[in-house]
């Protein structure tokens, strides 16, 4: 009897822990012909707060797909990524929910405004603290392409999928849900789970789930998939077996990551290299699986080797895949196993990622450069990149936001994120920060702690304030400056050496703190390069003075093995001979290269260019000073030899930066700019500009594209005198004070801009305005529209000259900011560049001119993809003459919005010019190539 009740204690027990573990039980029929899975599940998920729930909430992230005002889709439209925009409504996913039920009842539930990927229920009864609640639901998935996000399903019917099926959110005081945003950041609690996944015959299924069962019908397969305290959803459906299981010991790595190149057997010695590096430094992996997929890599890639040309191979086959294996399994370890919100706290997974990836390196391939082999090539060897070590990218990665003022804090949440600061430049300083802190901290502390605390806390929900405290408990240095200074703020690193005082056997060093934190500096002392000694000096407030023993050396350098990720190391060192030592000799180099601290390094890069049909072709020589990574001073010649004109030209730029980091004016630019160059057939003009532009932007938001652009400048022209033209000859010399304000917010969905413009020269006073908008309609037409206005306050110029008028379609540019490839040109093909400024018209109509005030209305609305109508409406009025109605009309043919556009005019006040003769000199072409201008379709997707 006794032994029986101890049995059923015993059993209560169990069913008690059981109760309070986690689970999901699903059974999903897919229909691959229809794109659908009609899914029931049994959600079954413990309240572990000390808060008693009314209401709980669901990840519902296929859903994400539904409409074109989703947070996904809004965030793909702010990086102009237009797929989603234009796709077919069957090619994106959606959710349709028939029933959630707790003990049969149904259970009330909604999507959340703005959030249409979460859902909030309404229990029947209140969930206390410890108890568990019990949901079934039955709903249909829509699988969406594949194109948008790599998840869904293929051109060919393959399925790859992820967040897939409903799961709980996590409560830990307060819920933690957000929508998907294509960041691969769900943040759901672990749970046991149970699938029973139908699938047609001829379909391989991939998990990290272990399979219990497989039945085979005629038509069907039913495969049982389980899990124990798993997070990963992930589920693949393919027709060819393309993943490979390599197998060590009973735990499996699972990839279709692949390497041409490399033998089977070299394949399996990297996977089992890599596997014991992880659990050496990571520990054990606490599952039989893990997944490795090429869509994980595609989104998250080694930068660098992932631009580079198939044919170009600068490192070792071998040494390409590890890294791509390696970086994808380290963070596939860490995304299941350290379950901290990656929304929220994504610096502690991405920062043990790239200092793990970059040990790796140090271990394996130590001398491994950051242009691999091609740092041998002659040529190239005596670039300062070719000196630069492959761990050193990272360094480099993040400085090319810092030093545009572009970076944002890592505890920022990550969907605040810039593209690059969240797929590089933050996971740089992140993994770059770690190494930081273990060279501070010595003694291989941090390794020994991230292994334990890993240990500790595998699979569990924690905060990353749990690894701060962890830290510093190991340790008696102080490393506030870590958690206060470095991971929450923008404050740059950049230390200085102020004064040294040198005697026999001790020098006192100054060394100075040139920004608001309080982080550590190391100080080396060397002797022909070889290091002495190295001094962590703390707590540099603004200035500290320090003495420490000479021990021969000859030279004192701050910062010398470049482990701080400093923004400017060119003032870090001072030597020990005398004053003039101190003087950074000149280095001379062909072609841009990557800053070196220790020269004051210029540069000579050969330019051929084409920038008008006068010079033609122009041969020369840039010489300046700007390195890969921006300065503050800046200085730029470009003397030049047109072939055509038979002419020396060129053009010439000095110029300062001044950043400001918590302002909504972020930059100040200031300097002098001049240039000599044709415009018309064996006529010239110079020009000397100085100028002052601030910059401003939405100092709490860097996604926005708010932009604000106050330019001040004054225009010194001289031209030679047409005598041929008496219009463009009068007054070739002038002078124009010019102040222009841009406001402008560019996006794919919504776009409007406005500028006022006011110019003050010697004969005359005008102001304009100019605003633009444009809408993107969910059923992909297009609407475009553009006002512009402009008058003289003042204007005593000849009436016979409208050199300085306001222009109808064709400004003349007196100012010369168009980039006219034939800005004299009034026949051919360049007479018909377009350039949206001014009138905006397309035809060519009288008055083409305004020399009293001129507005007009420019607009054009889709008709079939690409091809758009358009139409120009506007009043001109010139001194002694009646107001004039000018319009026009016709075909815009949009190639790519901004950079290549064609027009064809229809009917206007010439009436219909399409039966016309010469209508071929009608047609009007709006394209550039100037590589800036082409560079802003990639930088506008990025920053």
């Amino acid at each position: 009897m006794r032994f029986r009740l101890l049995s059923f204690f015993l059993i209560g027990l169990l069913s008690l822990s059981l109760s309070g573990q986690n689970s999901i039980d699903l059974r999903a029929v897919f229909n691959i012909e229809k794109k659908q899975i009609a899914i029931s599940q049994t959600i079954i998920y413990q309240n572990s707060s000390n808060d008693t729930l009314q209401t709980i909430y669901l990840n519902n992230w296929n859903n994400s797909y539904s409409t074109k005002k989703t947070p996904l889709a809004i965030r793909m439209a702010d990086e102009y990524k237009n797929e989603f925009h234009f796709a077919k409504n069957e090619d994106r996913g959606f959710s349709v929910i028939t029933s959630i039920k707790e003990n049969q009842e149904e259970l009330p539930f909604e999507t959340l405004p703005g959030k249409i990927d979460v859902i909030k229920v309404e229990l029947n009864k209140p969930l206390k603290p410890n108890e568990t609640y019990k949901l079934n639901l039955s709903y249909l998935v829509q699988i969406p392409n594949d194109k948008f996000t790599g998840y869904g399903i293929t051109p060919t019917g393959d399925i790859n999928l992820r967040y897939w099926y409903i799961t709980p959110a996590v409560y830990n005081g307060e819920w933690q849900y957000y929508s998907n945003k294509d960041l691969d950041d769900l943040y759901i609690p672990e749970a046991d789970l149970d699938l029973e996944i139908i699938i047609p015959k001829g379909y391989f299924i991939t998990s990290e789930l272990n399979v219990s069962n497989v039945i085979q019908s005629i038509q069907n397969q039913t495969i049982k998939l389980e899990g124990n305290k798993r997070v990963n959803n992930k589920l693949f459906l393919r027709k060819l077996p393309v993943f490979n299981s390599i197998q060590t010991g009973d735990f499996s790595l699972i990839s279709d990551i692949e390497d041409p190149n490399l033998a089977v057997i070299d394949k399996v010695l990297i996977t089992e290299k890599i596997t014991k590096f992880i659990f050496e430094n990571l520990g054990n992996y606490p599952h039989e699986k893990l997944l490795l997929t090429n869509i994980d890599y595609s989104k998250d890639p080694i930068y660098g080797l992932n631009f580079l040309p198939k044919f170009v191979h600068p490192y070792p086959d071998s040494f390409q895949f590890e890294l791509k294996l390696l970086k994808v399994a380290l963070y596939s370890y860490l995304e299941n196993t350290l379950l901290v919100n990656p929304r929220k706290e994504q610096w502690l997974l991405d920062g043990l990622q790239i200092y793990f990836l970059m040990k790796y390196v140090e271990i394996n391939y130590p001398n491994m450069k950051f242009l691999g082999t091609l740092a041998n090539f002659w040529g190239i060897r005596s670039f300062h990149a070719a000196d630069v070590n492959f761990n050193e990218k990272y360094n480099l990665g993040y400085m090319l936001m810092a030093r545009t003022n572009r970076d944002q804090p890592l505890l920022m949440e990550k969907d605040s994120l810039l593209k690059f600061n969240k797929s590089i430049a933050n996971k740089y300083k992140a993994g770059v920060g770690f190494k930081y802190l273990d060279d501070f901290i010595n003694s291989d502390i941090l390794e020994s702690t991230i292994k334990s605390f890993l240990a500790q806390n595998q699979i569990k929900q924690i905060k990353a304030e749990a690894f701060e405290n962890y830290l510093k408990n190991n340790t008696k240095k102080d490393i506030d400056w870590f958690f206060k200074d470095y991971l929450t703020t923008r404050k740059k690193i950049d230390f200085k050496i102020k004064k040294v005082f040198k005697s026999n056997d001790s020098i006192t060093i100054t060394i100075r703190n040139k920004s608001d934190n309080n982080l550590p500096v190391s100080l080396y002392t060397l002797n022909n390069d070889t290091i002495i000694s190295k001094t962590w000096i703390e707590n540099i407030k603004a200035d500290k003075t320090i003495t420490i023993p000479r021990n021969d050396a000859d030279k004192l350098v701050l910062n010398y093995e470049n482990i701080i990720p400093e923004i400017n190391a060119r003032d870090n060192w001072k030597s020990l001979k005398g004053f003039f030592f101190n003087n950074k000799p000149l280095q001379f180099r062909i072609f841009k290269d990557i800053e070196d601290p220790y020269y004051n390094q210029v540069f000579f890069m050969p330019i051929v260019e084409y920038n008008n049909i006068y010079d033609g072709l122009t041969l020369g020589m840039r010489v300046y000073n700007k390195t890969l990574l921006r300065k503050h001073f800046n200085y730029q010649f470009e003397p030049k030899f047109s072939l055509k004109s038979q002419s020396l030209t060129g053009r010439g730029n000095i110029f300062n930066i001044h950043d400001f980091e918590n302002s909504s004016l972020y930059s100040l630019n200031y300097g002098i700019r001049g240039g000599y160059n044709a415009y018309a057939p064996d006529l010239f003009v110079r020009q000397i500009t100085p100028y002052l532009s601030l910059f401003f932007r939405e100092k709490d938001d860097f996604r926005s594209n708010k932009r604000k652009i106050l330019n001040i400048r004054y225009l010194d022209t001289k031209r030679d005198e047409d005598v041929n033209n008496i219009a463009n000859s009068y007054q070739p010399n002038y002078n124009i004070f010019n102040i222009r304000y841009v406001h402008s917010n560019d996006n794919l969905i919504n776009y409007n801009s406005w500028l006022t413009d006011f110019q003050l020269g010697k004969t005359f006073t005008k102001v304009s305005f100019e605003y633009e908008y444009r809408r993107l309609f969910e059923n992909n037409r297009q609407l475009n529209l553009r006002w512009f206005s402009g008058a003289f306050l003042r204007n005593t110029n000849n009436t016979d000259s409208d050199y300085f008028s306001f222009a109808l379609d064709r400004p003349t540019d007196y100012l010369f900011d168009y980039n006219y490839l034939g800005r004299s040109e009034s026949t051919g093909i360049f007479s018909q560049q377009y350039i949206d400024a001014e009138g905006g018209f397309k035809s060519k109509l009288n008055p083409a001119f305004a020399n009293q005030w001129i507005t007009t209305l420019n607009a054009s609305t889709t008709l079939w993809k690409y091809v758009l109508v358009y139409s120009d409406v506007g009043l001109v009025k010139n001194k002694f003459n009646s107001i004039k109605f000018v319009y026009d009309s016709g075909i815009r043919i949009n190639l790519v919005t901004d950079y290549f556009e064609i027009y064809l005019p229809i009917y206007s006040n010439l009436g219909w010019e399409i039966g016309q003769p010469n209508y071929d000199q009608k047609i009007r072409f709006k394209f550039t190539v100037d590589p800036k201008s082409l560079f802003g379709l990639f930088r506008r997707r990025w920053y």
